[in-house]
């Protein structure tokens, strides 16, 4: 199902007026397709769905899974330190008193996504999760993966940007496990860990 089919059924079934989804999914897709976005893009959106496909038996609240899915990364900038905060302020300012959602929810799963940690409800560790399933790709795909996110702080030479993505990539090893969930940590784990520390390798 494609990204906009889905979006749109969201919507529709948790109480969006029908006039106004089409111009939602408009500003949603504008937002994620920005020239400066070399991953946080579409693309990302569609390999976070399949995740949610695969696993949404396992959610409580697969809607408002969903839907933070949807606008975690709505706001972002490379430059910026609060696009989690911005987002989740964006995503529940749409919703209404008549849409069938926990705005709460919403809100704390997409600013659980800015440390990757969950801080409340067990739905939070599959959106995160999701979120880091790129770090556990075939070395070739993650070695592009790792290109996209160095175009999309080309701003910064590699003096300052080197130092703050093996400091990043670091954090992630010094964790005892990067997935929060027992299924990714059982099939993603090693292969997450290993691609990491070949990026910090090759710095």
């Amino acid at each position: 199902m494609s990204l906009q089919k889905t979006h749109t059924e969201l919507l529709e079934r948790i109480g969006f007026p029908t006039e106004t989804i089409n111009n939602h999914w408009l500003n949603l897709e504008k937002a994620y397709s920005k020239s400066s976005r070399k991953y946080h893009n579409l693309t990302h959106l569609a390999e976070m769905m399949a995740c949610f496909e695969t696993y949404k038996s396992h959610l409580q609240f697969p809607d408002e899974v969903l839907y933070a899915l949807f606008y975690h990364d709505y706001i972002y900038s490379s430059t910026r330190k609060d696009n989690e905060l911005k987002s989740a302020e964006f995503a529940v300012q749409l919703l209404t008193e008549n849409t069938k959602v926990n705005k709460q929810i919403i809100f704390d799963m997409i600013l659980a996504t800015k440390e990757h940690k969950c801080i409340g409800m067990e739905d939070e560790k599959w959106l995160i999760d999701f979120d880091l399933k790129v770090l556990a790709k075939e070395p070739e795909e993650y070695a592009m993966y790792a290109k996209q996110i160095r175009k999309e702080f080309s701003i910064y030479p590699d003096i300052l940007y080197n130092p703050g993505r093996k400091k990043a990539l670091t954090h992630f090893l010094e964790k005892e496990f990067i997935y929060q969930t027992e299924t990714f940590r059982t099939l993603f784990e090693s292969k997450a860990r290993t691609n990491i520390q070949q990026e910090i390798n090759n710095f």
